[in-house]
């Protein structure tokens, strides 16, 4: 079996990517990526079966965290770090069935047991245990989405581990939802119900990551972001992993090197805590996917935390690029923790010092900083704005860009919307209209980003807010309307957490994603009101009740 992966929005034809991934990546890289999964499916069904507690296993639970991480649509390229990870695993797996009496080894699962020595025996391994060994199409659907989800749900809480917070049920149920998608003897609604289960966890991931982000570095503030540049060598970071943005700050501090953001990691200038650093100066650039240009002009070292990486085209630029945590890339530098969690970014530092400062490629000032928090702050005035129907009603548009033309509809919605309406947004999503003077209603700016994509937590505790402020009992009756972009696993946990917090008539788009079969759409649809989008005109008609 070649490789076969449908777990983003851009899937090969709309179906999966069965020769290269759309991303990038390459065949091996896809299988081995197969291989880590299956190998944490073996871990879960050794912990669900022989009843072993999480809080006993440790770092197991960590590096779990991480190797989930590692599959998540690019974030990690580099196939022998992945091999590497296998390795790993498979010792930390086969200590585990080292602690469980013989009857429950002889119940385990091959995931269990199976052994590789070398690549290819990974690589022969891995064509045997991908996405199309589940044969039943509905059952294979559920079993993805499920895994898509617990993906997005580790991502979260790896970040609050970052940060010191931890929550052993996120663990526990990481195991039992892995495991399950192992068991031949659950039904479709047993796959259903555990969907809606992982929704539950996302919350408790989402509300967990935004304790550990909230304390740490205080409650984000309406905050103007500088997008143009100053004339000082600089390090551009992206990716999500607030931690490792402080170190960079720290590590930078004094040293003449500015610190710009780019992508997902501009919303952390709207953390009070990162304001008292006079080198970290602004966000150069756009959403993930035009990298490949803007890396170009930037002319200085850049560092990824996490996804999202698009395969460089330059030698050039791919020498100034370096990884962290659970990204990678072949050839490029990649910075491990030492034992306490510090990171050594003096090479990245000295490689920022040699280069040019980065070219401009705009200027002026993008606002954000509208969390739950800032947004409570202003509560009364939003209360009073939709009283006297100067706001009609709110777009939640979070989500993700992506290369699609198709995407281009989400600017051509934001531009078209009545101007009594106001755009939330949390997520790359927020590119496609951030920078359009869509003005102010009342001094409430039409777009308020609550920030990256786990934010979209804030989004929901905003909506319980007004659900309670409106003495309302369901919160599909507020003056919501929810147009997401997706791309790829952390959306798909977003998605999840909704439906479980009982939020209906969510459209999604550009496409519905090409692992849901078409059973299991009907049954989103039917439930949910899960929808796709249309035209713009269409759309803006449909949801505005017109």
């Amino acid at each position: 079996m070649s490789m076969f992966c449908y777990q983003c929005q851009e899937a090969a034809k709309g179906t999966g990517c069965e020769v290269r991934g759309v991303c990038g990546k390459s065949e091996d890289v896809a299988k081995i990526q197969d291989l880590l999964i299956y190998t944490l499916k073996g871990i879960s069904d050794i912990v669900v079966k022989g009843n072993l507690q999480a809080t006993d296993l440790g770092d197991v639970n960590h590096e779990v965290l991480k190797s989930l991480f590692m599959t998540i649509t690019n974030a990690n390229f580099d196939d022998t770090a992945i091999e590497k990870e296998i390795t790993k695993m498979i010792a930390l797996r086969n200590d585990l069935r080292n602690r469980v009496n013989a009857l429950v080894q002889e119940e385990l699962h091959d995931a269990a047991k199976f052994e590789v020595s070398t690549k290819e025996d990974m690589l022969n391994k891995a064509a045997s245990v991908g996405v199309l060994a589940t044969e039943n199409v509905d059952v294979r659907s559920l079993r993805e989405l499920i895994t898509y989800g617990i993906k997005g749900l580790a991502a979260y809480a790896h970040h609050a581990f970052n940060l010191g917070k931890e929550n052993v049920e996120l663990y526990e149920f990481i195991y039992e939802a892995l495991a399950a998608t192992l068991n031949d003897s659950l039904s479709a609604d047993d796959l259903v119900a555990l969907t809606m289960k992982t929704g539950q966890f996302g919350v408790s991931a989402m509300a967990l990551l935004d304790e550990g982000n909230t304390s740490k570095y205080g409650n984000p503030e309406i905050t103007e972001v500088n997008i143009g540049v100053r004339n000082n060598p600089a390090i551009l970071i992206s990716g999500h992993d607030l931690t490792d943005l402080e170190q960079l700050l720290e590590q930078t501090k004094g040293t003449g090197v500015d610190v710009y953001t780019h992508s997902e990691m501009l919303p952390a200038h709207y953390y009070p805590a990162f304001k008292k650093y006079d080198n970290f100066v602004g966000n150069y650039g756009n959403a993930w996917w035009k990298q490949t240009e803007e890396f170009e002009s930037f002319n200085g070292p850049i560092l990824f935390t996490t996804n999202c990486i698009v395969p460089p085209k330059s030698p050039e630029v791919k020498s100034r690029i370096f990884t962290t945590g659970a990204a990678g890339f072949p050839g490029c530098a990649h910075i491990d923790a030492d034992e306490n969690g510090r990171k050594d970014f003096s090479e990245i530092i000295a490689m920022a010092k040699a280069l040019n400062s980065p070219t401009e490629i705009e200027s002026g000032k993008i606002v954000g900083g509208f969390a739950h928090e800032q947004v409570f702050a202003l509560a009364d005035k939003v209360v009073d704005a939709v009283k006297s129907g100067a706001i009609k009603k709110f777009f939640v548009m979070a989500g993700c860009d992506g290369r699609m033309k198709s995407r281009e509809y989400y600017e051509q919605f934001a531009e078209k919307l009545p101007k009594d309406t106001v755009i939330l947004t949390a997520g790359c999503a927020k590119y496609r209209y951030n920078k359009l003077n869509l003005g102010d209603i009342g001094g409430i700016p039409r777009v308020l980003d609550a920030g990256q994509c786990n934010d979209s937590y804030s989004l929901a505790l905003i909506a319980l807010k007004l659900k309670e402020v409106f003495e309302l009992n369901d919160v599909n009756d507020l003056p919501i309307a929810y147009n997401i972009a997706w791309y790829e696993q952390k959306a798909v946990i977003v998605l999840l957490a909704l439906l479980y917090l009982g939020v209906k008539n969510i459209h999604l788009g550009p496409t519905l994603p090409a692992f849901l079969s078409p059973n299991v759409a009907k049954v989103l649809v039917e439930t949910f009101g899960i929808g796709g989008i249309g035209t713009v005109d269409d759309d803006i008609k449909m949801f505005m009740g017109a």
